[in-house]
């Protein structure tokens, strides 16, 4: 039989992000984000076996048999890490894997608005948030927020997650990572009592339900910094999921508490560049600026999004904004940048200017 293992090193070579292995079908794997064959023979039910016994442990084992479905972390000496979600589809056992890179990127690397990040990154309290689809690059983005704090400051760092990531050694900070199912049973219950264990910076890997919202608030509230993830497409519909978390009786207050907690959101999307062979992160970011912490007091959720694009001299920007710099940049095509967009058409109109300027005059492209 074929080493299964095999599989994970063609799928590093490939430069993948993802692993799909599911029975009767070749592996495959995502890469710069297409999806793509791994050459490789077909999975058996043999094979499925091996996996599931190499992967999981008792724990492990006993979610899965109970929910259907379970995640973890599996590393492979010598290849890398991965983290790994377990589920059943048609009745058998398949897996996705996520490669997470050995050395955590420096956030000069990314690609990111870097001066408007370290600073949400320095904040002594109050909450920020790191949004985006599956695979935008939000677990990365926090690793690199974490880890210039872990070089340059000497803090106490907490994280939570499910399951731990990017493993940080304690440099000018002292970084404790726990993981749910092994250190704690829940993000909530983890949350209760990191307020004890006197951290500066709290890391929660996903902000799920209404017992981690309020808790990640309360430890705001306290005076620590909060930093978490959502699943949300851009900045206006973070917060106005936030809200739908409680019922209606309870918003008129928790925008008044977010108006002060919220200190920064950063939604993330990637976007392929434009010689194909890679993603580069744009990134719509919204800062608690004097005009944002007001609509919050008031729940104008609707005009968020042009305080956001007004928001230059604070550090925000509109996802279109950030396309447009990608563009500037040589770094996406307009094609893609369009493709991406939440507004396309506002974004031909900006780029239409961008072709016409005086600063831009090499662009040439038909809009």
């Amino acid at each position: 039989m074929p080493d299964v293992k095999d599989i994970f090193a063609k799928m590093v070579e490939g430069k993948g992000s993802d692993l799909f292995i599911k029975l009767g079908a070749v592996p495959h794997f995502r890469s710069a984000g297409s999806v793509k064959e791994i050459d490789f023979p077909v999975i058996t039910q043999e094979m499925i076996n091996e996996l599931y016994t190499m992967i999981a442990d008792e724990r492990v084992k006993k979610i899965f048999d109970h929910e259907g479905a379970a995640d973890t972390a599996y590393e492979l000496q010598g290849i890398g890490r991965f983290r790994t979600n377990i589920y059943r589809q048609k009745g058998s056992i398949a897996f996705c894997f996520r490669h997470v890179q050995s050395n955590i990127p420096q956030l000069e690397s990314l690609h990111l608005p870097t001066e408007t990040i370290k600073k949400l990154a320095e904040l002594r309290r109050g909450m920020v948030l790191v949004t985006g689809t599956t695979g935008s690059g939000k677990s990365t983005t926090l690793a690199a927020m974490l880890n210039y704090v872990n070089l340059n400051f000497p803090k106490h760092i907490v994280t939570v997650e499910d399951p731990i990531e990017f493993l940080f050694y304690d440099k000018k900070s002292i970084v404790e990572q726990r993981e749910l199912g092994v250190d704690t049973y829940s993000f909530s219950n983890a949350l209760k009592h990191v307020v004890r264990e006197n951290p500066d910076t709290i890391m929660i890997g996903e902000m799920r339900d209404v017992e981690t919202v309020e808790s990640a608030m309360k430890a705001a509230e306290t005076g620590h910094l909060v930093l978490s993830t959502l699943h949300t497409l851009n900045c206006t519909q973070t917060v106005e999921r936030i809200i739908n978390f409680f019922p209606p009786h309870q918003h008129e207050f928790l925008c008044q508490q977010m108006s002060i907690l919220l200190q920064g959101v950063c939604s993330m999307r990637l976007v392929k560049s434009k010689d194909g062979m890679s993603r580069v992160p744009a990134i719509e970011i919204m800062t608690n600026t004097p005009t944002i912490q007001e609509l919050l007091f008031t729940r104008k959720t609707r005009d968020l999004y042009k305080s956001i694009k007004e928001g230059k001299y604070f550090g925000c920007q509109t996802f279109n904004q950030s396309l447009r710099s990608l563009i500037e940049q040589d770094l996406v095509s307009v094609e893609e940048a369009l493709a991406s967009s939440d507004n396309p058409d506002e974004l031909k109109l900006e780029l239409r200017g961008i072709s016409k300027g005086s600063k831009t005059g090499d662009f040439k492209f038909d809009i």
